[in-house]
């Protein structure tokens, strides 16, 4: 149903509507506003893409990698998950106030900076400290565009479609990951004829087209229009709001925004009061589930996992990656059209209770020592699980529960546990893999310890997350503080 005051006329200017309340100046920004929001997400999005693609190169990299430089398990996990370092830095830089002090756009376009300097500078490493140290510059901007991009959209965007809309953003990310799985294969010696020790350059050197689109498109979106009202530029957001949802919603959005903000002390301190400690404990444990749930170890080690299951050579492990990735695609899709049909809680729980079926699956079937479609199925079902619910369900739900003035100090906090958790995760998993092999004769232990922690998820989604879908940014917030005190 079409909100209140939405009316179509065609061939009108929307730029002109936030000017006057004539009656056609309100129909051509309504008409406006149907791409408008989706264009601007599209853009910030890419961003997500330049996260994905950037933490998942390095899974096609790493097969190279590890035997040009003798990595053992230990060595090969530092340089999978080194950049996770980075993006531990990225969430303590938004909580020093960046975002809030200079804007969300601007932190937009340093983000994308970061991208550029980190995919010509691991092309060009000489050694492994050069390559880690610049994978955790690019772990930075990673780390910055897990906040800020989902945080941006969902401050742009209007309460009916901003599940969408932020999903966006964890589309772009499962797309930038597809996209470096397809470079990466077809960057393999079988296939390229490049030398093993020159084609993980050119990898991490395929960063740089999407770097510079983002850094284009960041020329023309707007700032967001709930900071704008925090630094007293009501006029510029009344402007933006028009645009994005016609100039009835927009004034009203305005005061609503101005009302929450003039009520929000906005510090570190506010998180930890009644309530909003509760929503704070919500954020940061769906954060740290996202990255223990196991998928996202998995997806970082897919080729070698791969190359376990019987795919052994090289290509032949990124290619099955890619085709997982391409199935994330669709599920991501899926999680895109269901997030305001189901809304986000019950797709949350249905989700984490596939991804626990999947992976005690896959565990048994290395158990079991049985090879080829099973472990294919059951490896496609847990992972299908994982981008249908709480991939991207953990950032939409942070970027929501938030009042605009603590969201980014609150998002940092939560984004900061994540990438502590990913970077154990990442870390942990080539050990785990091989203690288990080596006590035990199969990898099908560590399957299984995350299959329990999916389970857990389960029952922390049914107790302890709200479900957000169709309200307000400013309801949503209102509605800790009204938690009576303990």
């Amino acid at each position: 149903m079409r909100p209140s005051g939405q009316l179509t006329v065609n061939g009108a200017n929307s730029l002109r509507a936030f000017v006057s309340m004539e009656t056609n100046e309100i129909r051509s920004a309504d008409q406006a506003n149907r791409v408008y929001p989706f264009l601007v997400a599209m853009v910030a999005a890419v961003g997500g893409f330049l996260f994905g693609f950037d933490l998942s190169i390095v899974s096609g990299a790493a097969i190279f990698l590890r035997k040009q430089y003798d990595l053992d398990a230990e060595a090969l996990g530092f340089a999978v998950s080194c950049a996770l370092l980075g993006c531990m830095l990225g969430p303590i830089l938004v909580a020093l106030g960046i975002g809030d002090r200079f804007g969300r756009k601007k932190i937009l376009i340093l983000m994308a900076l970061l991208f550029g300097i980190s995919a010509v500078g691991t092309a060009l490493a000489r050694n492994m400290f050069e390559f880690n140290l610049f994978r955790i510059v690019g772990g930075v901007g990673v780390g910055v565009a897990s906040i800020v991009s989902p945080m941006y959209i969902a401050e742009i965007a209007p309460a009916r479609i901003r599940g969408r809309l932020v999903i966006v953003n964890q589309l772009a990310i499962v797309i930038g990951a597809l996209c470096s799985a397809v470079i990466a294969y077809l960057l393999t010696p079988e296939l390229s004829s490049l030398d093993p020790t020159v084609c993980w350059r050119w990898m991490f050197a395929s960063e740089c087209p999407p770097v510079l689109v983002l850094l284009v498109g960041l020329l023309f979106i707007p700032e967001s229009p709930r900071w704008l009202v925090e630094q007293g530029r009501a006029e510029e957001a009344l402007a933006i709001l028009t645009r994005v949802d016609g100039a009835v919603n927009a004034r009203g959005e305005l005061e609503e925004i101005s009302s929450a903000i003039a009520k929000e002390a906005g510090s570190f301190a506010e998180l930890f009061k009644s309530g909003l400690r509760l929503a704070l404990f919500c954020a940061v444990m769906l954060a740290m589930l996202q990255q223990f749930t196991g998928a996202s170890p998995i997806l970082f080690y897919a080729p070698i996992v791969f190359q376990k299951a019987g795919y052994e050579a090289a290509s032949d492990a990124i290619l099955q990656s890619a085709i997982l990735l391409g199935w994330n695609l669709f599920c991501t899709v899926m999680a895109f059209w269901l997030v305001e049909r189901l809304g986000r809680r019950p797709l949350l729980l249905l989700g984490c209770l596939g991804m626990a079926l999947g992976l005690a699956s896959l565990g048994l079937c290395f158990h079991l020592n049985i090879r080829g479609l099973p472990i294919l199925l059951s490896l496609f079902f847990g992972i299908g699980a994982y981008n249908l619910s709480i991939a991207p369900l953990a950032w939409l739900i942070m970027s929501e529960i938030f009042p605009t003035r603590v969201r980014s100090k609150a998002m940092a906090i939560a984004s900061l546990a994540l990438w502590v958790a990913a970077y154990a995760g990442a870390q942990s998993f080539p050990v785990l893999i091989d203690m288990m092999e080596t006590r035990y004769g199969s990898p099908a232990g560590t399957f299984w310890l995350y299959a329990v922690v999916c389970v857990f998820a389960v029952f922390f989604g049914w107790c302890i997350v709200p479900e957000t879908k169709g309200k307000t940014l400013e309801a949503i917030g209102r509605s800790w503080t009204q938690i009576p005190e303990d």
